[in-house]
This record gives structure tokens, C-alpha cells and sequence, in this order.
């Protein structure tokens, strides 16, 4: 009886797993979907800086917005914002609330105009930006100097 309680016990406590944005009927994902948090005060400011804004979902304090899979590739997103591939997201009660939907077929925001704004409010530096010092590459290989 005791293992039975021990194994009830067990599997009450492990997290449900994430869930997936919904996305609305007619979106065409060809180049896949992650999804960038942001927190609501943050993107409520970066709503009016962007000249073409995805699907946006609000789900606890944070903006979901929409972009192309692999839109973290070569990019630090930087704090405060959380990069989801597969546009996976934490389990919560409620399903996350579609704030925008663009006109036409495509879901996404483009990630660059995106990655640039919330650097601008975060005040860190893009990526491709900053100082690369000499430490940062690898030393020549014999017969290469």
C-alpha cells in the first residue's frame, strides 16, 4: 500500500508538459514557428516601433511573438525575453490569448526589426555588434600562420 501511495504521489507532482501556440485557421508555417516572451511592458512599447508585427499572444506577463524557427541563430535575445523553439509554452490554466493577427497568411514577426527593438529597450548591444577581442580566436594551426 505504501509503494501505491509513494507512486500516486510521484506522478501528481511531475509538470504537464508545455503546449504549443495555437496558431489562427489559414496561417502558413513553411518556415516553421518558435515564439519569443517578452514582457508586457516591454512589448507594448515594441508594438508601435515595428513596421510589420506578427501573431502576438499574451499569456501571464509576457507577449508571445511569432517568428520563423531558428530565429535564435546567431542572436543572444537578450533579458528579459525567453526564446521558445517549436513555439512551446509553459503550461498554465488558460490558453494564451491572441492579441494581434497580421493581414494576409504569414504568422510572423520578422525576428531582426524584433531583436533590434527589444536591444534598444534593454540597452544591449546586438550581437553582431560587439568588440571582438584576440582572445576570441582560435590560435593558427601549424603550416596556416
Amino acid at each position: 500500500m505504501d509503494t501505491l501511495t509513494r507512486l500516486s504521489r510521484t506522478r501528481q507532482s511531475v509538470p504537464p508538459p508545455p503546449r504549443r501556440l495555437e496558431l489562427p485557421p489559414g496561417m502558413r508555417t513553411q518556415l516553421g514557428c518558435d515564439a519569443v516572451g517578452i514582457p508586457e511592458d516591454f512589448s507594448h512599447r515594441i508594438m508601435t516601433r515595428l513596421p510589420r508585427v506578427g501573431c502576438v499572444y499574451a499569456d501571464q506577463g509576457l507577449w508571445w511573438w511569432v517568428v520563423p524557427a531558428g530565429s535564435d541563430v546567431a542572436l543572444e535575445w537578450p533579458m528579459p525575453s525567453y526564446y521558445s523553439p517549436g513555439a512551446l509554452l509553459p503550461e498554465t490554466d488558460a490558453a494564451p490569448v491572441l492579441l494581434h493577427c497580421p493581414d494576409g497568411d504569414a504568422p510572423y514577426t520578422p525576428p531582426i526589426p524584433l531583436y533590434l527593438a527589444l536591444c534598444r529597450l534593454t540597452g544591449t548591444t546586438p550581437a553582431w555588434s560587439r568588440t571582438v577581442g584576440a582572445g576570441h580566436f582560435p590560435p593558427p594551426r601549424r603550416g596556416e600562420d
